[in-house]
């Protein structure tokens, strides 16, 4: 039925179907995409470009379980796996709560993928860690500047702490 060695890439094919649209727990097979992505986002932020930093630097996360980085994935037109975004949450704790929170400290979707409810299967991803794991929430911070960010988050359920000061060093 299938010529010789096209067996494999259509498993491929069918599995990557499956996760189309699926959100899931990177892995250190995604690094190479991943970065990319990384990149991108620090770009946007308007840090230089380092790719090998980026890619190093979410290995350390990753293999050092610092941090919980969940991806969104598609599939192209050409049948390939495709990382679309990402959020990656770090643990911190309440000393007076004695319980975890996590800082979601970043969340990024590629540029070509914006607008398709991809942010909000993140967003929905890291609140499900937060159950998961008896956290009392999530915590972020965004640029006053970021207007998308700024009109997302309330959607998704966040409250703007107009209650605290938060300071910065240097």
């Amino acid at each position: 039925m299938f010529p010789a060695g096209n067996f494999s890439r259509f498993l491929f094919i069918l599995a990557a179907k499956k996760r189309a649209g699926m959100t899931r727990k990177a892995t250190l097979e995604d690094l190479d995409q991943l970065a990319v992505l990384f990149d991108d986002y620090r770009v946007f932020y308007e840090k230089k470009s380092d790719l090998n930093g980026a890619r190093q630097f979410l290995s350390d996360r990753m293999r050092n379980g610092e941090s919980e980085i969940f991806v969104s994935e598609t599939v192209s037109e050409t049948d390939e796996a495709v990382l679309t975004g990402f959020v990656q949450l770090y643990p911190i704790f309440s000393s007076t709560g004695m319980q975890r929170l996590w800082l979601l400290n970043d969340l990024f979707v590629a540029e070509n993928y914006r607008g398709k409810g991809i942010s909000v299967e993140l967003i929905n991803r890291a609140k499900k860690l937060s159950e998961q794991t008896n956290a009392a929430g999530l915590l972020l911070e965004t640029a006053k500047t970021n207007l998308v960010g700024n009109s997302l988050y309330p959607k998704a359920g966040f409250a703007l702490d107009t209650e605290h000061n938060y300071y910065s060093w240097p």
